[in-house]
Protein backbone atom coordinates (compact mmCIF):
# COMPACT_ATOMS: atom_id res chain seq x y z
CA UNK A 1 0.00 0.00 0.00
CA UNK A 2 1.32 3.47 -0.88
CA UNK A 3 1.58 6.33 1.58
CA UNK A 4 -1.19 8.13 -0.33
CA UNK A 5 -3.52 5.12 -0.02
CA UNK A 6 -2.71 4.88 3.69
CA UNK A 7 -3.39 8.59 4.13
CA UNK A 8 -6.76 8.36 2.39
CA UNK A 9 -7.77 5.42 4.60
CA UNK A 10 -6.59 7.15 7.76
CA UNK A 11 -8.40 10.43 7.12
CA UNK A 12 -11.65 8.67 6.30
CA UNK A 13 -11.38 6.72 9.55
CA UNK A 14 -10.47 9.82 11.58
CA UNK A 15 -13.26 11.96 10.13
CA UNK A 16 -15.76 9.16 10.81
CA UNK A 17 -14.49 9.06 14.41
CA UNK A 18 -15.00 12.81 14.71
CA UNK A 19 -18.55 12.45 13.37
CA UNK A 20 -19.27 9.65 15.86
CA UNK A 21 -18.25 11.95 18.72
CA UNK A 22 -20.62 14.64 17.43
CA UNK A 23 -23.35 12.03 17.01
CA UNK A 24 -22.79 10.95 20.61
CA UNK A 25 -23.15 14.49 21.92
CA UNK A 26 -26.27 15.13 19.84
CA UNK A 27 -27.85 11.87 20.99
CA UNK A 28 -27.70 13.04 24.61
CA UNK A 29 -29.36 16.42 24.04
CA UNK A 30 -33.04 17.26 23.66
CA UNK A 31 -35.14 20.35 23.06
CA UNK A 32 -33.83 23.46 24.81
CA UNK A 33 -30.51 21.73 25.56
CA UNK A 34 -29.65 21.93 21.86
CA UNK A 35 -30.20 25.70 21.93
CA UNK A 36 -28.42 26.50 25.21
CA UNK A 37 -25.53 28.95 24.99
CA UNK A 38 -23.38 30.24 27.83
CA UNK A 39 -23.92 33.86 26.78
CA UNK A 40 -24.87 35.95 23.75
CA UNK A 41 -21.37 35.67 22.29
CA UNK A 42 -21.42 31.86 22.52
CA UNK A 43 -22.92 29.41 20.08
CA UNK A 44 -25.40 26.69 20.90
CA UNK A 45 -25.00 23.14 19.63
CA UNK A 46 -27.76 23.88 17.09
CA UNK A 47 -25.80 26.84 15.73
CA UNK A 48 -22.54 24.89 15.62
CA UNK A 49 -24.29 22.12 13.67
CA UNK A 50 -25.67 24.67 11.21
CA UNK A 51 -22.23 26.25 10.75
CA UNK A 52 -20.35 22.96 10.34
CA UNK A 53 -22.91 21.72 7.82
CA UNK A 54 -22.80 25.00 5.89
CA UNK A 55 -19.03 24.78 5.75
CA UNK A 56 -19.16 21.17 4.56
CA UNK A 57 -21.68 21.93 1.83
CA UNK A 58 -19.62 24.86 0.61
CA UNK A 59 -16.15 23.31 0.83
CA UNK A 60 -16.95 19.81 -0.38
CA UNK A 61 -19.47 20.33 -3.18
CA UNK A 62 -17.30 20.06 -6.30
CA UNK A 63 -14.27 20.04 -3.98
CA UNK A 64 -11.62 19.61 -6.65
CA UNK A 65 -13.10 21.89 -9.30
CA UNK A 66 -14.68 25.00 -7.70
CA UNK A 67 -13.75 27.49 -5.01
CA UNK A 68 -14.61 26.09 -1.60
CA UNK A 69 -16.40 29.29 -0.62
CA UNK A 70 -19.50 29.02 -2.80
CA UNK A 71 -21.40 32.16 -3.76
CA UNK A 72 -24.56 30.45 -2.50
CA UNK A 73 -23.20 30.15 1.04
CA UNK A 74 -24.48 32.62 3.62
CA UNK A 75 -21.97 32.08 6.42
CA UNK A 76 -23.41 34.83 8.61
CA UNK A 77 -26.80 33.09 8.56
CA UNK A 78 -25.16 29.93 9.90
CA UNK A 79 -24.76 31.72 13.24
CA UNK A 80 -28.46 32.51 13.60
CA UNK A 81 -30.31 29.94 15.70
CA UNK A 82 -33.09 29.08 13.26
CA UNK A 83 -33.30 25.28 13.57
CA UNK A 84 -36.20 24.75 15.95
CA UNK A 85 -36.42 20.95 16.32
CA UNK A 86 -33.98 18.16 16.98
CA UNK A 87 -35.15 16.53 13.75
CA UNK A 88 -34.23 19.67 11.77
CA UNK A 89 -30.85 19.87 13.51
CA UNK A 90 -30.10 16.22 12.77
CA UNK A 91 -31.19 16.59 9.13
CA UNK A 92 -28.81 19.53 8.62
CA UNK A 93 -26.04 17.64 10.43
CA UNK A 94 -26.44 14.53 8.27
CA UNK A 95 -26.73 16.51 5.03
CA UNK A 96 -23.38 18.21 5.60
CA UNK A 97 -21.63 15.02 6.65
CA UNK A 98 -23.05 13.08 3.68
CA UNK A 99 -21.74 15.61 1.17
CA UNK A 100 -18.40 15.76 2.95
CA UNK A 101 -17.85 12.02 3.41
CA UNK A 102 -18.94 11.28 -0.17
CA UNK A 103 -16.47 13.86 -1.49
CA UNK A 104 -13.72 12.54 0.76
CA UNK A 105 -14.35 8.98 -0.43
CA UNK A 106 -14.11 10.11 -4.06
CA UNK A 107 -10.61 11.56 -3.69
CA UNK A 108 -8.08 9.51 -5.62
CA UNK A 109 -4.43 9.03 -4.87
CA UNK A 110 -3.51 11.25 -7.82
CA UNK A 111 -5.77 14.06 -6.49
CA UNK A 112 -3.51 14.43 -3.46
CA UNK A 113 -0.87 15.97 -5.72
CA UNK A 114 -3.26 18.71 -6.81
CA UNK A 115 -4.57 21.97 -5.45
CA UNK A 116 -7.93 23.46 -4.58
CA UNK A 117 -9.04 27.02 -3.98
CA UNK A 118 -10.79 28.36 -0.89
CA UNK A 119 -11.74 32.04 -0.91
CA UNK A 120 -9.32 32.54 -3.77
CA UNK A 121 -6.40 30.99 -1.84
CA UNK A 122 -4.67 28.08 -3.57
CA UNK A 123 -4.09 25.17 -1.19
CA UNK A 124 -2.61 21.72 -1.62
CA UNK A 125 -5.40 19.13 -1.44
CA UNK A 126 -3.78 17.60 1.65
CA UNK A 127 -3.61 21.03 3.30
CA UNK A 128 -7.29 21.64 2.57
CA UNK A 129 -8.20 18.26 4.07
CA UNK A 130 -6.08 18.84 7.18
CA UNK A 131 -7.51 22.34 7.55
CA UNK A 132 -10.99 20.84 7.70
CA UNK A 133 -9.87 18.18 10.20
CA UNK A 134 -8.75 20.94 12.55
CA UNK A 135 -11.90 23.00 11.94
CA UNK A 136 -14.41 20.18 12.38
CA UNK A 137 -12.60 18.72 15.39
CA UNK A 138 -12.63 22.10 17.08
CA UNK A 139 -16.37 22.46 16.62
CA UNK A 140 -17.15 18.89 17.66
CA UNK A 141 -15.11 19.54 20.80
CA UNK A 142 -17.25 22.61 21.45
CA UNK A 143 -20.41 20.55 21.02
CA UNK A 144 -19.15 17.97 23.51
CA UNK A 145 -18.13 20.65 26.00
CA UNK A 146 -21.55 22.30 25.80
CA UNK A 147 -23.31 18.95 26.11
CA UNK A 148 -21.25 18.09 29.20
CA UNK A 149 -22.16 21.44 30.77
CA UNK A 150 -25.85 21.01 30.02
CA UNK A 151 -26.08 17.37 31.08
CA UNK A 152 -23.89 17.56 34.18
CA UNK A 153 -23.99 14.28 36.10
CA UNK A 154 -26.26 12.78 33.40
CA UNK A 155 -23.50 13.07 30.77
CA UNK A 156 -22.40 9.73 29.36
CA UNK A 157 -18.76 9.87 28.38
CA UNK A 158 -17.78 9.37 24.76
CA UNK A 159 -14.27 8.23 25.62
CA UNK A 160 -12.55 6.55 28.55
CA UNK A 161 -14.46 7.23 31.77
CA UNK A 162 -12.65 8.93 34.62
CA UNK A 163 -10.81 6.47 36.79
CA UNK A 164 -10.95 3.78 34.10
CA UNK A 165 -7.73 4.43 32.17
CA UNK A 166 -5.78 1.50 33.61
CA UNK A 167 -8.61 -0.97 33.00
CA UNK A 168 -9.06 0.36 29.47
CA UNK A 169 -5.35 0.10 28.70
CA UNK A 170 -5.23 -3.44 30.10
CA UNK A 171 -8.20 -4.50 27.93
CA UNK A 172 -6.59 -2.92 24.84
CA UNK A 173 -3.34 -4.75 25.52
CA UNK A 174 -5.13 -8.06 26.04
CA UNK A 175 -7.10 -7.58 22.81
CA UNK A 176 -3.92 -6.83 20.87
CA UNK A 177 -2.36 -10.11 22.05
CA UNK A 178 -5.42 -12.08 20.94
CA UNK A 179 -5.06 -10.94 17.33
Amino acid sequence: MTIAQTYLQVIQKRFNNVKELGDGALAQLEGAELHWAYNEESNSVAVIVKHVSGNMLSRWTDFLTTDGEKTTRNRDDEFINSLSTKEAILAVWEEGWQVFLDALASIKESDLQGHVTIRGEKLAVIDAIERQMAHYSQHIGQMIYIAKQVKGAEWQTLSIARGQSQAFNKAMLENSHEK
